[in-house]
């Protein structure tokens, strides 16, 4: 239980990755996980699932007052965080030659500008010694075609974390990135408008081209971010951890 004691928020926690890393929270002991998303009932469906010690909070990722009213609901329960995963983002796929204003904007203003100010709203409520992972991805370093602007998005992220960690030294916050490979979420079906056909591709071509042969499963990246926001950790800092099955590694 080596989070027994603790409280910690997961943006983006309605599903997939978010859910995931929420879930093991509250297995590994933590008093309290506030979790968050765009759409209500989606929320309140996987808060249900989570138990009492999920806390929703509807809030979108994108909207700068939404932060600040997460920051305000933490405060007013009287609350510190001693882990905070900023997990919530988009990935959709355009090529580059048909990708317009509207399209690099709405996936910057959720997985940067979004993150960095949601981010920062909620410092004054971090406890000093607080753990901060941001979820950034291997896509920032392999180039995968048609997804320009997201991989772009996730590079910035990735950037943010050296920075903060700089940054948030004086208060003992170590800011980390978790970057995951290619994991089976809804934000295939959803995000990327994959279908089984893609899906069964891309499955092919991991199998070839990863050690270790197939996607990850939400799970084993949730089990990276704990590792980093683990007090065991306490040496590791600005760091990007690559939880990838090797797919970005060889």
């Amino acid at each position: 239980m080596r989070f027994e004691g603790t409280n910690a928020l997961v943006t983006g926690g309605s599903s997939g990755i978010g859910y995931a890393t929420a879930a093991a929270l509250i297995a590994e002991g933590a008093d309290r996980v506030y979790v968050t998303g765009r759409n209500a009932q989606a929320l309140r469906t996987a808060a249900d699932r989570l138990g009492e010690k999920a806390i929703p909070v509807v809030a979108d990722a994108s909207s700068l007052s939404d932060s600040a009213a997460l920051a305000d609901r933490v405060r007013a329960d009287g609350v510190t965080l001693d882990v905070l995963f900023a997990n919530a983002g988009i990935a959709e796929s355009r090529s580059f030659a048909e990708t317009d204003e509207a399209f690099f904007d709405r996936t910057f203003d959720i997985n940067v500008k979004g993150l960095f100010f949601q981010v920062q709203a909620l410092l004054p409520v971090l406890a000093d010694g607080a753990s901060v992972i941001v979820n950034a991805s291997i896509v920032a370093n392999k180039g995968m075609a048609n997804l320009s602007v997201y991989n772009a998005s996730k590079a910035a992220v990735r950037s943010f974390a050296r920075t903060w960690a700089n940054e948030l030294k004086a208060r003992g916050i170590r800011v980390n990135a978790v970057s995951p490979g290619a994991t089976r979420t809804p934000i295939m079906e959803n995000g990327l408008k994959m279908d089984a056909d893609a899906i069964a591709g891309f499955d092919a071509l991991l199998a070839a081209a990863a050690p270790a042969g197939r996607m990850g499963r939400p799970d084993e990246i949730a089990a990276g971010v704990l590792f980093l926001a683990d007090a065991r950790s306490s040496y590791v800092n600005g760091i990007e951890l690559s939880v990838d099955g090797g797919f970005a590694q060889v």
